[in-house]
């Protein structure tokens, strides 16, 4: 291993190999701002012109955008509440809100920091997991799905505030709509109104765009004025404390990296579902829960450091299975074997120092895309103080353009559109968005994995409870559902018999 690690290193000093990695970082943040594009369109349209090249180095050029692209999303979700891939919508909740407070660099630097410290947290597990990665990949069937998916609905109850029944009300509508289209169980299509664009059901990316771009444009345009309510006393320094936050709420950063790696080497899951758990366990831990959504910097931490440790951890399915972690990885499968690669445990043994390039970029570039972004965050930050009337159609096009590019559907465009139209009516209303998302997206997890756990007992419904991992994530559940009444309980001693109540 030692050897392989060195190997890494001398490609990662060489010119060719620092000129792949910068390359691919530049290419990974500008596609990460550009919000419906992400990782995966740029590895890619990226495929294609590695051919030919030497594997270190394509290596070096693949992880340098999977490093950069999540800190190119976190910008424009903090500066615009866009978030430029699906697992930065997660940061829209505070980062946004701190924006609007005049403190948009405090949001940047701890997302710029949390990013590059949990990816880092993130290679360092997949490092040390190599050796025994197949054995724990395998702990994972559709029982422990099934509890994952409820632990992220049960975010539901305790992300709300004193919203809690419009709360409820919102996921009931997010569920409902994670329903639509065919049914990979049973068969059938449902509730598609007869339109051949929803029989894949509900597009996550025009969604979430749609729902925080598009929604905060109309808001904007209704409003007037600028994005920073103070204008005037909006702070151009500040990225620095933003950096320095990362580590007073460190507890909150290696939460979320353990989370983002957790989550990410269980193929299916993905990063989208890793940011939000780490959000509501962020909340979990907070000493002010009360302030998430309101411009809390731990909200911006916690699924920052889970959205770039994800990629490690959706590393060792892919290396060692051929199995992708995620939508990313998918696409980055065929760039092993356009290199003659062929992902399982011989990778591992007859391609070491592949795969340790891979590693040493992917660290590489979470340290270079931060620097690049702590850079250029004075001048992004203006973005916040200037009139909306000047800022909004250049917001919608270009959101519009990115979710079209996707799949270069117009039923994307549409849908984005109706979903925009939607969360400004619960913004009108005081119907708070994370509940209809966090559903939204956990709700065809939860109901693919139930079914199939009981076809595998024969509809026992006991196999949710006699399995090790199963039964432990089922007892997190109800812990973190019973742990905000019980601080309350704390805070307030003489409603303790009532609490108990």
């Amino acid at each position: 291993m030692i050897e392989s690690i060195l190997s890494a290193l001398s490609v990662l000093f060489t010119p060719t190999g620092a000129l792949f990695l910068m390359l691919g970082v530049v290419v990974g943040l500008v596609f990460g701002v550009v919000p419906g594009i992400g990782g995966t369109t740029a590895i890619a349209l990226l495929m294609p012109l590695s051919f030919g090249m030497d594997p270190n180095n394509a290596m070096m050029l693949m992880g340098g955008v999977m490093g950069a692209v999540s800190v190119g999303g976190s910008l424009t979700s903090i500066l615009i509440n866009t978030p430029g891939g699906a697992p930065n919508a997660a940061t829209c909740f505070d980062g946004y809100p701190l924006a609007q407070q005049g403190k948009a660099g405090l949001a940047i630097g701890a997302a710029a920091a949390s990013s590059t410290l949990g990816g880092l947290i993130g290679v360092v597990v997949l490092v040390a997991v190599i050796p025994v990665m197949k054995s724990i990949v395998l702990l994972f069937g559709p029982p422990e799905f099934f509890m994952l998916a409820l632990m992220g609905l049960a975010a539901i109850a305790v992300s709300t505030g004193g919203q809690f029944l419009r709360g409820l009300i919102a996921g009931a509508i997010g569920l409902l709509l994670s329903f639509i289209g065919y049914n990979a169980v049973g068969g059938g299509v449902r509730f598609t109104l007869g339109s051949d664009y929803l029989w894949d059901g509900i597009p996550l990316v025009p969604a979430l765009t749609g729902m925080f771009a598009i929604t905060e444009m109309i808001a904007l345009s209704v409003s007037g004025g600028t994005i920073s309510k103070d204008a005037a006393g909006t702070r151009i320094a500040g990225v620095m404390e933003g950096v320095w936050a990362c580590f007073k709420y460190w507890k909150t950063l290696l939460q979320g990296s353990v989370i983002g790696t957790f989550i990410g080497a269980i193929p299916g899951l993905g990063g989208t579902v890793a940011s939000f758990l780490s959000y509501a366990a962020a909340m979990q831990i907070s000493k002010s829960p009360e302030t998430f959504g309101k411009g809390n910097v731990e909200g911006v931490i916690g699924p920052e450091a889970a959205n770039n440790s994800k990629d490690g951890g959706s590393l060792i399915p892919t290396l060692a299975f051929g199995i992708p972690g995620s939508a990313e990885m998918a696409v980055f499968l065929g760039v092993l074997v356009l290199h003659g690669l062929s992902p399982g445990p011989m990778l591992l043994i007859q391609h070491e120092g592949v795969v340790f390039s891979l590693i040493m970029a992917l660290s590489a570039s979470c340290i270079i895309a931060t620097v690049i972004t702590l850079i250029i965050a004075r001048w992004m930050i203006l973005i916040t103080i200037v009139d909306v009337h000047l800022l909004v159609p250049a917001v919608i096009a270009t959101s519009l353009v990115g979710v079209y590019a996707l799949q270069e559907n117009i039923g994307d465009v549409i849908l984005s559109v109706v979903f925009g139209v939607l969360g400004y009516l619960m913004i009108r209303f005081g119907f708070p968005r994370i509940t209809l998302v966090i559903a939204l997206i956990l709700g065809e997890l939860a109901e693919r994995s139930f079914h199939q756990s009981l076809n595998m007992a024969d509809g026992d419904w006991t196999i949710f409870f006699s399995r090790g991992i199963s039964l432990t994530l089922f007892v997190i559940m109800l812990a973190c559902l019973a742990y905000p009444a019980l601080r309350a309980a704390r805070r307030n001693p003489k409603r303790l018999p009532e609490a108990v109540k």
